[in-house]
C-alpha cells in the first residue's frame, strides 16, 4: 500500500489546523481588552497556585529540618541546641548553591529584581527564576532563615506573568502589565487581600495608576485570592484583635507611634544594606557566605527562637497582647539583625513580613506603655501593634496606600483607618525626608538604576558594549618609530592607537594629545621616540558584557574618545574598541525606538476611527485598500518599499462571517482582494501606491 498520499493528506490537515490556530490566536491577540482580561485571569490563577505552593513547600522543609510540619515556637524551644544551629546552617548552604549555580536572581528579597526587569528588560524575567525562587525561599524559611515569604511570592508571581508574556510574544507594554498582574496575584494570595495586592502592584511595581493597566491587575489579584481561599480557607493572615478608638486624645500617641515606626524602618534599611556590603566584601564562595549566615542565625536562635522563619506566631502573640514590653522592645533589634544577616549573607526571602514583624513589636511595646500610663484613654497594646504593623511597612516601602489597605483588609473594620492613616503617613514623611529611597529602590540605586528619575541611565544600562563596539581597531607595535606613527595619524580617522605586543596583548594606548605634546620636541626627539615611549599603560579597559552607562562614566572621567574592549576571560587581549560617539548614537537610537513603539501603538488605535494619521516629520499612517494589480502577488515580488518608499506595517484581512484578522506582514504573504494595508510613509508616496493599480 502506498503511504505517500496518506502522509500528504495528514501534512495538509496539520498545516490547515496550525493555520487555523495561528489565525485564531492572532485575532484573539488583536482584541486588546478581551486578550488582557483572559490572560490576567490565567496569571491570577497560576500566581495564586504559586503562593499556595510556597506555603506548602515551607511546611515540607520545616518537616525535613525540624521534624515538625508547623514548627511552632514551643516545639522548637524543646529541641537540642545543635539542631537549632544545624538546620539554618544546612539550609543556608543549599540556598547558596541554588543561587550560585542556578539563578542569581533568587538571592535577596526579590522585589527590586522585578522592578529592575520592568525598567531595563521590558519585564522579561527568566522562567527558571520561578523554580529557583520557590526552592531557595522555601528552604531558607523552612530551615529557620529570618525572612518573609511575601517577597518570594511577589517574585514568583511576576516571573509567571513574564513567562506567560514571553510565551505569547506580547509587546513590552503588555509584558510589563503581565508582570504587575503576577506581583498583585502573589501579594493578594499571601494576605488574602485582593485590593491591597492590586494597589501594591501599581504603587510599587508598576508605578502607573492608569485604568487600562489597573483593570487586568485587579482581575489577577481577585483570581489569586479565589485560589488562595479555596486551598487555605477564607481566614486573615493574623489573629487580629477587636479594635476600638477609646478616646480622640488617643490620636496623639498614634502620631508619636508614626515617628517611632519611621525610625525603626530607617534602622532596618541601614542595617540590612550595611550587612549586605559586609558579606559582599568577603572573598568567599556564595554558598559559604550563606552557610555562615545560617550559622549565625542558629546561634541567635538558641537564645531567641522567635527569629526563626517568618515570625507570624510571635506576631499573633503581640497582637493578642500576650508579650511583655521588654520582650517586644528587644525583638525589634534582634529581628533587624537576624533578617539583615539572613539576606545579607545570600539567603532568599522577603523584607515585607520582617517589616510587619518590626511594626507589630514597635506598636506593641509603645502601646503597652501608653495603656499603663493612661488606661482609661487608650486601647490595649494589640491595637497599637496593628497600627504599628502598617506604619513600619509604609515607612520602609514608601507605599502608605498599600500599607493602609493591607491592615484594613486584615481587620475589615473602618474604625482602624484614622489612626492607621496618621501613623503611616507620618512614618512615610519621616523616612522620605531622611532617606529618599525605599528599602526596594535603594538596592537599585546602589546598582546605578534610578527607577523614577534616571531615564538616561536606564536606557544606557539596558545596552551592552558588545552591541556598539567596533572590531576594526588601529593597532601599532611597541617599536613603531615616531615618524611612522605620524604617518598613521595623518591617514587614519582614529583618535586612539592601541599598542600591542607580538602576542597580541594590549600594552597601552597612544592618543592624539600624546602625539601633540611630542611634536613640541620633534626636532630633538623625532629620531629617538617610539610608540612605547608615548603609550599610556593605565588606559581604562571595558569588556563586551559591561553596560553603556559604565562606559559613559569612564568617558566622562578620562576625556577619552575611544576605549579598548578586551576579552572577558583574558583582559590583556584586545578584541575591539568603543567610541564615545557610537555610545551617544546608540542611546539616541534606543530613545527613538521606544518613542516610535509607543507612537505606532497610539496611531494604530486612531486608525480604527480615521483613515489617515499624522506620524512624525512629514510621515503618515494610512489605511488603504490593496491596489487591484497587487492581488495574487507576494510582498517579496511587489518590492513595495523600494518601488514606492512606503513601509507596510500591518495587513487587515477579512475572514468568514466578516471577521477581520490583523497580522504583521511577512515577505511571502500573498495579497488578497479584500485586504486592507496599514502603511507608513510620506503622503505623496502613499497616494502613488494607492492609485498604482
Amino acid at each position: 500500500m502506498d503511504t505517500q498520499p496518506l502522509k500528504q493528506k495528514f501534512l495538509n490537515w496539520q498545516n490547515r489546523l496550525l493555520g487555523y490556530i495561528s489565525t485564531s490566536f492572532l485575532k484573539f491577540r488583536a482584541t486588546e481588552h478581551t486578550f488582557m482580561i483572559i490572560v490576567a485571569i490565567v496569571i491570577g490563577l497560576v500566581g495564586g497556585l504559586g503562593a499556595v505552593g510556597i506555603q506548602f513547600m515551607i511546611k515540607v522543609f520545616q518537616e525535613i529540618f525540624w521534624g515538625d510540619w508547623n514548627a511552632e515556637l514551643d516545639y522548637i524551644r524543646q529541641l537540642p541546641w545543635y539542631v537549632k544551629i544545624l538546620a539554618p546552617s544546612v539550609g543556608g548552604l543549599i540556598v547558596g548553591l541554588i543561587v550560585h549555580y542556578f539563578a542569581t536572581e533568587a538571592k535577596g528579597h526579590g522585589v527590586p529584581e522585578v522592578m529592575e526587569a520592568i525598567a531595563l528588560r521590558n519585564g522579561v524575567i527568566r522562567p527558571r527564576v520561578v523554580v529557583a525562587k520557590l526552592l531557595a525561599s522555601s528552604i531558607c524559611i523552612g530551615s529557620g532563615g529570618s525572612v518573609g515569604r511575601e517577597g518570594p511570592v511577589i517574585q514568583i508571581g511576576s516571573s509567571i506573568g513574564s513567562t506567560v508574556g514571553q510565551f505569547l510574544r506580547v509587546n513590552p507594554e503588555r509584558m510589563k502589565v503581565f508582570v504587575a498582574c503576577g506581583a498583585a496575584a502573589g501579594i493578594a494570595a499571601a494576605f488574602n487581600a485582593p485590593v491591597a495586592g492590586a494597589l501594591f502592584s501599581v504603587e510599587i511595581i508598576l508605578g502607573d495608576f492608569s485604568v487600562a493597566n489597573f483593570s487586568p491587575i485587579v482581575i489577577a489579584s481577585v483570581m489569586a485570592t479565589v485560589v488562595s481561599r479555596h486551598f487555605l480557607g477564607d481566614f486573615p493572615a493574623f489573629a487580629v484583635p477587636p479594635y476600638e478608638l477609646v478616646s480622640p486624645f488617643e490620636l496623639i500617641p498614634y502620631a508619636i507611634l508614626g515617628f517611632m515606626a519611621g525610625l525603626v524602618a530607617l534602622l532596618f534599611i541601614k542595617t540590612l544594606y550595611s550587612l549586605e556590603d559586609f558579606f559582599d566584601d568577603l572573598k568567599l564562595h556564595t554558598a559559604l557566605k550563606a552557610t555562615i549566615g545560617g550559622l549565625l542565625i542558629g546561634v541567635m536562635g538558641i537564645v531567641v527562637p522567635n527569629i526563626y522563619g517568618v515570625g507570624y506566631n510571635t506576631m499573633n502573640l503581640a497582637l493578642l497582647s500576650q508579650l511583655s514590653w521588654t520582650t517586644m522592645f528587644g525583638l525589634i533589634f534582634i529581628k533587624i539583625l537576624a533578617t539583615s544577616i539572613s539576606l545579607g549573607s545570600g539567603g532568599s526571602g522577603g523584607v515585607f513580613a520582617p517589616s510587619l514583624f518590626l511594626g507589630t513589636m514597635t506598636g506593641g511595646f509603645f502601646g503597652l506603655l501608653v495603656h499603663q500610663l493612661f488606661p482609661q484613654y487608650s486601647a490595649t497594646s494589640g491595637a497599637y501593634s496593628l497600627v504599628g504593623m502598617g506604619a513600619v511597612v509604609a515607612g520602609a516601602t514608601h507605599a502608605p496606600i498599600t500599607a493602609i489597605l493591607i491592615i484594613f483588609e486584615l481587620t475589615n473594620d473602618y474604625k482602624i483607618i484614622l489612626p492607621l492613616m496618621i501613623s503611616s503617613i507620618i512614618a512615610t514623611l519621616l523616612t522620605t525626608k531622611l532617606k529618599k529611597e525605599s528599602i526596594y529602590t535603594l538596592k537599585l540605586i546602589r546598582r546605578g538604576l534610578d527607577i523614577f528619575g534616571g531615564r538616561e541611565i536606564n536606557v544606557l544600562r539596558s545596552l551592552r558594549v558588545s552591541e556598539v563596539m567596533s572590531t576594526n581597531v588601529e593597532v601599532i607595535p611597541p617599536d613603531l618609530s615616531f615618524q611612522a606613527l605620524l604617518e598613521k595619524v595623518v591617514n587614519s580617522p582614529n583618535t586612539q592607537f592601541f599598542v600591542v605586543n607580538k602576542d597580541k596583548k594590549l600594552i597601552g594606548a597612544v592618543s592624539l594629545q600624546d602625539i601633540r605634546r611630542a611634536l613640541l620636541d620633534q626636532d630633538y626627539l623625532a629620531d629617538l621616540l617610539i610608540a612605547m615611549d608615548l603609550a599610556n599603560p593605565d588606559i581604562p579597559r571595558v569588556t563586551p558584557s559591561e553596560n553603556l552607562d559604565m562606559v559613559m562614566k569612564i568617558f566622562g572621567k578620562t576625556d577619552a574618545e575611544e576605549l579598548p574592549v578586551v576579552d572577558q576571560q583574558d583582559q590583556q587581549r584586545l578584541i575591539g574598541s568603543i567610541h564615545r560617539k557610537d555610545v551617544i548614537d546608540a542611546y539616541n537610537r534606543e530613545l527613538v525606538k521606544r518613542e516610535m513603539t509607543q507612537e505606532i501603538s497610539t496611531s494604530l488605535k486612531m486608525l480604527e476611527k480615521v483613515q489617515a494619521v499624522d506620524f512624525v516629520d512629514g510621515y503618515m499612517l494610512h489605511e488603504i485598500p490593496v491596489p487591484r494589480s497587487f492581488v495574487g502577488h507576494s510582498l517579496k515580488e511587489l518590492n513595495i518599499r523600494n518601488r514606492f518608499g512606503v513601509q507596510i506595517i500591518m495587513i487587515k484581512r477579512k475572514r468568514e462571517n466578516n471577521r477581520v484578522e490583523q497580522f504583521i506582514p511577512q515577505a511571502n504573504d500573498v495579497l488578497q482582494e479584500t485586504d486592507r494595508l496599514v502603511v507608513l510613509g510620506k503622503d505623496k508616496d502613499i497616494k502613488l501606491l494607492k492609485y498604482s493599480g
